[in-house]
């Protein structure tokens, strides 16, 4: 295995790299024999017609094709759960998680992940799943690859080296990782426990939103994404690999290691993206940009603009706007929201929301600020201020988001979630 952890960088281009020179034929994808006894093999994440703007695919040269492995067998899903949902268990209550607690027991990356909700349908490729992963194992000899959708890691404590068909990343706090439907990966921790979350996204690949009236430049830029070169594993010996196919799981075993990929080139690729790189955009005047604003990566519909996921994150910003309430507004919303926090305080919300907690509130379930927070914003003295020591994240979509059976009877729920608003006092003087 090579030990190149250095990256190439740019979101959504052609990207090629080899790690023994020479990999990668010249003029064509799939010679009668790839060179050095490699067998050339691609990777589709989109139609093979869908438009060439959208069309996702990677070329790889690797030591076995991945055909080469026994068959599936299916096994538990233990507590990763997909779409659709449970519709009994779908409310327009408000309800909060206490942050995910580090197991007691030797789990990897794929036995931890935790479903709290769901949405739209795995098998139509529609909506996605929200997950916690909690981990203190790594996968050595086990593999995983999704079917069902890509997986996009927020980590909150803790460092993963993940380890794909075309490289490896390294994502800790602050940062995320998303892995391609389809592609194969393991995880390895560098540290003793990690804890984090998962967006599984079912639908069109995440991709960078249109700018619009902001132009050019902001937001997240195309340079600042990580992409891995290539590392494979020449490994023999016995492997499992897990798949995630129609919301459960299979198992495979390879007498190699599947991440054998000694060159490649495409667009189909694993990235990462250093949040604090986020070009965040806000008012200079008055009032409130919509929270749209903060959206990095977006998973899109036959509809423009309405999402099937937006992945939005609220990091350190300047508030300067004058004459008005600078934390988030009360608001009712067509599409649903789970926010996650990954460090320190959230803006609208005094206590009980913690590093490693999460929220939801379903389509036009009324929400904002709690009543501490109120009563403090609307009194501040509206001088500049920067909002520091936090960072939290949103995944939002068009689709109800069902929580799991297990998420609703979890001791980390909080039962007294509406009592954060209990303090709201009349203010209105009808004479």
């Amino acid at each position: 295995m090579t030990e190149d952890l250095s990256y190439l960088s740019g979101f959504g281009n052609h990207h090629h790299s080899e790690a023994r020179p020479g990999t990668l034929p010249v003029g064509q994808n799939s010679p009668q024999r790839a060179p050095h006894g490699l067998f050339a093999e691609q990777i589709s994440g989109t139609a093979f017609t869908q438009p060439r703007a959208a069309n996702l695919r990677t070329w790889v040269y690797r030591i076995l094709p991945s055909a080469a492995h026994a068959p599936y067998q299916r096994i538990g899903t233990g507590t990763l759960l997909s779409a659709p949902g449970d519709p009994e268990n779908l409310t327009p209550n408000r309800l909060r998680w206490n942050p995910a607690t580090a197991p007691t027991e030797p789990l990897d990356f794929i036995d931890g992940l935790f479903t709290l909700g769901v949405s739209g349908d795995c098998r139509t490729r529609s909506g996605l799943g929200i997950h916690w992963y909690r981990a203190n194992r790594s996968m050595d000899d086990r593999f995983f690859v999704n079917a069902d959708g890509e997986m996009m890691m927020v980590p909150w404590q803790g460092r993963l080296l993940v380890h794909t068909e075309l490289g490896r990343l390294i994502v800790g706090p602050g940062e995320i990782a998303v892995v391609p439907r389809g592609l194969r990966f393991r995880v390895e921790l560098l540290d003793d426990v990690c804890l984090g979350y998962v967006g599984e996204n079912y639908g069109s690949a995440f991709t960078l939103p249109e700018r619009g009236p902001i132009g050019a430049n902001g937001l997240a830029n195309e340079r600042d994404f990580a992409v891995p070169v290539a590392s494979y594993e020449d490994r023999q010996g016995t492997f499992e690999l897990v798949q995630k196919f129609g919301g459960n799981l299979w198992a495979s075993t390879y007498d190699h290691s599947p991440l054998d990929v000694v060159g490649w080139h495409g667009n189909y690729v694993p990235y990462k993206y250093d949040l604090a790189t986020f070009m965040a955009i806000g008012t200079i005047s008055f009032d409130h940009p919509d929270p749209s604003i903060y959206t990095v990566l977006t998973s899109g519909t036959d509809t423009p603009g309405l999402a099937n996921v937006d992945f939005v994150a609220f990091k350190p910003r300047w508030l300067v706007a004058e004459g008005t309430f600078r934390p988030p507004w009360y608001h009712r919303n067509v599409m649903s929201e789970f926010l996650g926090l990954v460090e320190g305080v959230y803006d609208a919300k005094a206590e009980g929301f913690l590093p490693g907690g999460a929220s939801l509130h379903n389509s036009f379930t009324a929400h904002g600020p709690d009543a501490a927070t109120y009563d403090k914003a609307s009194a501040a003295d509206l001088v500049p201020e920067k909002l520091d020591n936090t960072l939290a994240v949103m995944f939002e979509t068009r689709w109800p988001i069902i929580p799991t059976a297990q998420a609703l009877s979890t001791e980390l729920l909080q039962g007294d979630y509406d009592s954060v608003w209990n303090g709201l006092v009349r203010g209105f003087d009808a004479s």
